[in-house]
């Protein structure tokens, strides 16, 4: 355990002098506090808590943006230090492969966490400064997001770690990964809109679909944040998809824990069996 800390702390450490930590943690909070002032200016006319609005438009920057700054900032975990040499130097400790990658993924996570909560915590403390009503079940749907954001940034870590462990060169690990992030993020839904449009309801049925919304992480996190809660789901459009899809907010927090960790796994294996 104390070797994995050791590896966390140098990858914490890397990410303050890379300015990683700093760049990330202002990129959010800027995005998430312009979100929410412009998002909350017409509750007061339509009767929209303001937090509500607030969960929708940053789970919205969520999708887009947390995974793609989780790629970047793992994609070379393992292949950039091969190449600069300094993979040879860490091995040459009494450390094992898997606790370097272990380390390593927790230093990373942790750097987004740090800035996903001060970020987004922000965000929900200019709302409260403005004097904005807020009920337990908002403040219950925001504190899962938070977490849920966290854990899609840890599904894609793992994937770029994967990555990192399987490509030969930089460069092509950075090409795979922005590869990866567009399926995710905008190919794949697009393609299963079209299959849903072409099919009209017969052969695609509902456990099908689940299955299919499953294999994108994305998805999980799309419909853990915008139909967990009634006032959100009815505000976000997803209330009609909700009772297609029929997947309880349990199943999709474990899809999101199952893309972190198999990944993870898989990234582990994979290191374990290459050559330096």
């Amino acid at each position: 355990m104390k070797t994995i800390l050791i590896v966390t702390r140098k990858e914490i450490q890397e990410g303050l002098r890379n300015r990683w930590v700093l760049a990330t943690t202002l990129l959010l909070a800027a995005l998430a506090l312009t979100l929410t002032f412009l998002g909350s200016a017409p509750t007061g006319n339509v009767g929209v808590r303001a937090l509500d609005v607030v969960i929708v438009s940053l789970s919205s920057l969520t999708i887009f943006l947390l995974p793609l700054i989780a790629l970047l900032i793992s994609h070379d975990a393992i292949v950039g230090e091969m190449e600069r040499g300094t993979m040879l130097l860490l091995l040459s400790y009494p450390v094992a492969r898997w606790q370097v990658l272990l380390g390593k993924f927790v230093g990373h996570l942790a750097i987004l966490a740090f800035a996903t909560l001060v970020g987004y915590g922000a965000a929900a403390v200019a709302l409260v400064a403005t004097g904005a009503a807020i009920d337990a079940e908002s403040w219950r749907a925001f504190g899962w997001m938070v977490c849920s954001s966290i854990l899609l940034g840890a599904a894609f870590v793992a994937i770029g770690y994967l990555i990192s462990a399987l490509v030969r060169e930089r460069g092509t690990a950075a090409g795979v990964a922005i590869g990866v992030w567009l399926l995710f993020v905008l190919i794949y839904d697009m393609a299963l809109l079209g299959v849903l449009v072409i099919d009209q309801g017969q052969t695609v049925s509902g456990v099908i679909l689940n299955a299919l919304l499953l294999l994108n992480p994305t998805d999980a996190y799309r419909l853990f944040n915008l139909t967990g809660s009634s006032n959100v789901s009815s505000f976000s459009g997803m209330a009609g998809l909700a009772q297609t899809a029929t997947l309880n907010p349990p199943a999709l927090l474990a899809a999101l824990a199952a893309w972190a960790l198999l990944p993870l796994a898989l990234a582990t294996v994979a290191f374990s069996r290459r050559e330096l």
